[in-house]
């Protein structure tokens, strides 16, 4: 298989990683995993160097604080994440904080999970989800 990019969850490097080491591969800049055990935080600052540089699917979920349905979500949405193993990364984005992010792709309800690949918008679905049926949408949307 060809080597994927991975941008580091925390430094930002972008590393080459074979596709089969993806769960034990470590940065190159600062030796921190790869695999990241929790969905990242997104800022405007760091999207495109996660989302638009990544080699992976990224599935972000687009939510805000004061919302119910976002917050009994949070942990089936990070659950979802290990069921789907470290070849799809996870994030978030808070539409509150990160108001910008919101308008550019559009989101209206929250939440709302968009997934990228090769960090361009393949599908998005929004309503709150157990985290089977996470794992199962994106799959699908990946198949």
């Amino acid at each position: 298989m060809n080597p994927v990019h991975v941008p580091c969850p925390s430094c930002g490097a972008v590393n080459r990683v074979d596709p089969a080491r993806l769960a034990t591969a470590t940065c190159g800049k600062c030796a921190a995993p790869l695999a990241a055990d929790h969905p990242l935080e997104l800022t405007e600052a760091s999207f495109e160097r996660q989302v638009g540089r990544s080699g992976l699917p990224v599935l972000v979920d687009f939510w805000a604080p004061w919302c119910g349905p976002c917050r009994s979500m949070a942990p089936a949405f990070a659950e979802a994440g290990r069921l789907l193993g470290p070849g799809v990364r996870l994030a978030k984005v808070n539409t509150e904080a990160e108001r910008g992010l919101g308008q550019a792709f559009g989101v209206q309800s929250i939440p709302t999970m968009i997934l990228f690949v090769g960090g361009k918008e393949r599908d998005r679905v929004s309503g709150a989800m157990p985290a089977q049926q996470i794992a199962s949408w994106a799959r699908s949307r990946l198949g």
